[in-house]
């Protein structure tokens, strides 16, 4: 298995719609609203790299109102 932290930025006013749609969907451990230069951390896990990639681009980046994510992979 393969984790990941998404630190995700978004245009104003759309971080709840983000967190709410993001809760619940496979390979979503935990989303939060969070203070700072991004809006909203999401943990995945994922099969492999490949996976974890496809849920990024596929779940979090087609959502209206991301700016844009930094994918932090797990190391240890």
């Amino acid at each position: 298995m393969v984790r990941a932290y998404v630190l995700t930025e978004m245009a104003a006013g759309h971080s709840r719609e983000l967190v709410n749609t993001l809760k619940g969907r496979d390979g979503i451990r935990n989303v939060d609203r969070v203070t700072g230069p991004y809006d909203i951390i999401a943990e995945l896990e994922a099969e492999d790299i490949d996976a974890l990639s496809e849920l990024v681009t596929g779940e979090i980046h087609t959502i209206t109102g991301v700016v844009r994510t930094i994918t932090c992979v797990c190391i240890g």
